[in-house]
């Protein structure tokens, strides 16, 4: 917890103008002016670091789907994490005794892409399902292009999840 409360960490990848116009939204979402006590933190998945995620109360992620896979960027993120937020594996590769120092925090999650979603979902739940986080809202599911809807849809993911830690 920070010094003003709680704290949010927004871990994206957003190299598109579709990406940054779902990021853009989840964080004005986040900064709703009714939620109170709520620090915060946005970071490009490639510059967010162990220290972030342990300092964090919560996680909003966003990331784009490529070839049926969470974004590249998003993928380091949690490679060059893992361990050191509390992941574990069994002797299977599977998701461990998530009993670490971040399980039990809340995320919330956007996806977007051109085609198909459903690999970059699941991919990105195996992995908050191994760290022990608790999903706190839907998966936010943009395919094509992002209207006014999706924004919405965006600054109400973001809105929910400071909310909970309000």
């Amino acid at each position: 917890m920070s010094a003003t409360g709680s704290r949010l960490l927004i871990v994206h990848h957003s190299p598109t103008r579709s990406l940054a116009r779902l990021r853009d939204a989840a964080v004005a979402g986040a900064h709703d002016e009714e939620i109170t006590g709520v620090e915060v933190v946005v970071r490009p998945a490639l510059e967010a670091t162990a220290e972030d995620v342990l300092a964090a109360d919560g996680y909003l992620l966003g990331t784009s789907a490529n070839f049926g896979y969470m974004s590249g960027a998003l993928k380091h993120f949690f490679d060059s994490t893992f361990l050191a937020v509390g992941g574990a594996l069994d002797d299977s590769g599977g998701a461990g005794d998530s009993g670490g120092t971040t399980a039990g925090r809340p995320y919330g999650l956007w996806v977007h892409g051109r085609y198909d979603l459903t690999g970059a979902v699941r991919s990105v739940g195996s992995i908050v399902g191994a760290l022990g986080w608790r999903r706190s809202y839907d998966v936010l599911e943009v395919l094509g292009d992002v209207d006014e809807a999706a924004e919405r849809a965006a600054y109400e993911l973001g809105a929910t999840i400071a909310a909970l830690l309000a």
